[in-house]
């Protein structure tokens, strides 16, 4: 990977697209078109689900299957990639996760059904849906960091991943401006195009990562040989990630008792919409969905402007610095998402909110210093398990954070849930700052 040492600039990344070998911008493509799909739904769906008839302590529950699954996944995900190699594994995980978005789209037009006992609800068919939706994102993760390590240089890890990350978040950008436009009244039925516009991208990816993907380069490891390989995986991580693996268990854990709520703290708690007047266009109405999405817009946006010249920065200050700024946003945004508009006016409050997500995008910003943090210290041939043994302890500790938010938010008060969620957050900020270590390359 040929990357120019003075070329820092977001619009020099999308340059610099064009000279990456092969496999990572195939990769890149798929990345694009997943992600496209990911966050036209994922962050949509706890509105899609209070539609379905389901309540908030659901909405929790949903998030933590959500976590389940970034727990289990990954790691057997990365054992797959290190095994069958990166090709085919994430051809499969591709058409599962095409197959989990259909049902996403079948849940609206199947009803209540009365088993007797039980009743189920439209609303569980997004956890079945779930299952599978996932699969090319968490199971594919091993498979994603494996290539970018084997076709990069060490110390060039962060803007390895700052390439691939670019035109992931690009699609992160573009995605809920696509959702706005088609549920700018209401949620639904535009949500419902929506998820079609998901299935031809999840296609689409799957068939351009097969096709255009070379195996030459990739790296097969060992059989997998059970839950005793678990074990020695876990005990063999290297040790710059084991205090990086408790201070991102600790932030993880507390954004994920709030992340599927901020999509109804807009929508259900303050019901705040947007209305401006544009020229030519005219007068603009949209609904809290729809501003929803104008606010990951603008949070993606600037983490695209920042993502490049960040990893830049990384090589001068060291890995750790960005990565624990990346933290300390994750771990303050949802008080100051909560408490923030209720200090200010009406009209005050829609821009204190692009505000906050524009902040919020700077999170993003240290994505490709974690990654290189995570994978750098592997070894060649070793990194999808290296990666999945990381993300299975990280997602173990995550998993009952979803319930335990979604809890509190309806049978406490979303305050308390939100408070907690940044308390524990800033814990592992402190952490790391006390403990974190730096990886060789960039010390």
């Amino acid at each position: 990977m040929t990357v120019d040492a003075e070329r820092t600039g977001p619009l020099d990344t999308f340059r610099q697209f064009f000279s990456l070998q092969r496999d990572v911008l195939v990769l890149s493509l798929a990345m694009f078109a997943f992600s496209l799909g990911f966050q036209m739904t994922n962050r949509f769906l706890p509105d899609y689900l209070v539609y379905l008839g389901a309540g908030g302590f659901v909405v929790g529950l949903f998030a933590t299957l959500g976590n389940v699954i970034g727990a289990v996944f990954p790691y057997y995900g990365g054992v797959v990639s290190d095994r069958v190699g990166s090709r085919y594994a994430l051809t499969v995980f591709g058409f599962l996760s095409t197959f989990g978005f259909a049902i996403w789209l079948v849940a609206a037009y199947v009803p209540a059904i009365d088993l007797g006992v039980v009743v189920l609800e439209p609303w569980v068919w997004i956890f079945v849906g779930l299952l599978l939706a996932q699969c090319w994102k968490s199971f594919g993760i091993g498979g994603h960091y494996a290539i970018v390590k084997q076709s990069t240089e060490p110390s060039r890890l962060a803007r390895g991943f700052a390439s691939t990350e670019t035109f992931r978040r690009t699609a992160f950008l573009l995605a809920p401006l696509i959702v706005a436009v088609l549920v700018a009244d209401q949620l639904m039925p535009g949500f419902l195009w929506v998820l079609v516009i998901a299935i031809v991208f999840a296609i689409l990816g799957t068939i351009v990562q097969h096709f255009l993907y070379e195996t030459d380069a990739d790296s097969v490891g060992k059989e997998f040989e059970g839950v005793g390989q678990i074990r020695s995986d876990l005990r063999s991580l290297p040790d710059p990630l084991r205090p990086l693996l408790v201070a991102d268990a600790l932030v993880r854990f507390a954004n994920g008792m709030v992340y599927a709520f901020f999509i109804l703290v807009i929508t259900q708690l303050f019901e705040i919409g947007l209305t401006t007047t544009l020229p030519v266009v005219g007068t603009i109405d949209l609904s809290p969905a729809a501003f929803f999405g104008v606010l990951l817009g603008v949070e993606m946006l600037v983490a695209l402007l920042t993502m490049a010249p960040t990893a830049k920065i990384a090589e001068r200050t060291g890995l750790k610095t960005v990565v624990g700024f990346g933290f300390f946003v994750y771990a303050i945004f949802p008080v100051l998402l909560l408490f923030g508009p209720q200090y200010v006016d009406a009209v005050s409050e829609t821009w204190l909110l692009i505000a906050l997500f524009a902040f919020s995008g700077l999170r993003f910003a240290g994505l490709p210093a974690h990654k290189a943090l995570v994978v750098g210290p592997a070894e060649q041939g070793a990194g999808g398990r290296v990666t999945g043994s990381y993300y299975l302890v990280r997602g173990a500790i995550v998993i009952p954070s979803g319930a335990l938010g979604g809890f509190l938010w309806q049978f406490v008060s979303p305050e308390l849930s939100f408070t907690i969620a940044t308390v524990v957050g800033l814990a592992g900020v402190a952490y790391f700052a006390a403990f974190g270590q730096e990886f060789e390359a960039y010390a």
